[in-house]
Parts: C-alpha cells; sequence; structure tokens
C-alpha cells in the first residue's frame, strides 16, 4: 500500500511541475520588452535618438517615464515602436 503512495506522489509532482512551467512559459510569451530612446536606435536600423524623442513630444509614440522629472528615462514598449514603423496604430 504505501508503494502506491509514493506513486501517486510522484505522479503528481510530475503534474505540477509541467503545470509550472507552462505557466512561466505563458507568462514570458506575454511579457512586455521596454526599451530606451537608445535601444530604440538599435531595434530599428537608421533610427535617430532625435527622431523618437521628437514622435514621443509629437504623441506618435507612448512611452513611460521613470525616475524623477526631466532626468528620468523615457521608455517605449518595444510592440508600439514596431507597430508604428510597420504603419499599424499603437495598442493603447
Amino acid at each position: 500500500m504505501s508503494s502506491d503512495i509514493d506513486k501517486t506522489i510522484s505522479i503528481l509532482s510530475e503534474l505540477i511541475e509541467a503545470n509550472d512551467s507552462e505557466q512561466v512559459s505563458e507568462i514570458k510569451s506575454d511579457a512586455v520588452e521596454m526599451l530606451t530612446v537608445k535601444e530604440c536606435t538599435e531595434a530599428v536600423r537608421g533610427l535617430s535618438e532625435h527622431t523618437v524623442r521628437k514622435l514621443i513630444k509629437q504623441g506618435k509614440l507612448p512611452y513611460l517615464r521613470t525616475g524623477d522629472g526631466v532626468n528620468g528615462k523615457m521608455l517605449i514598449n518595444k510592440a508600439d515602436l514596431l507597430a508604428y514603423f510597420n504603419g499599424q496604430t499603437a495598442n493603447r
């Protein structure tokens, strides 16, 4: 009887581990990648930091500012950046 319990515990442990790894991969696939202004220029060849800042100022590219005031970094969602340059509207 102890052998049956051990087998059951082993099977349940395997199922829990498999389910946890599936959830982790789902979370990773939904992760949002934020880029700094400089990283945006690396993601889109030929794009300058000036142009990224201009698009932000014109309201064409959504962003988040981290830190205090003008010293904070501007972060741009990579998906929004690529969507803008592919002629699609941002997801906001």
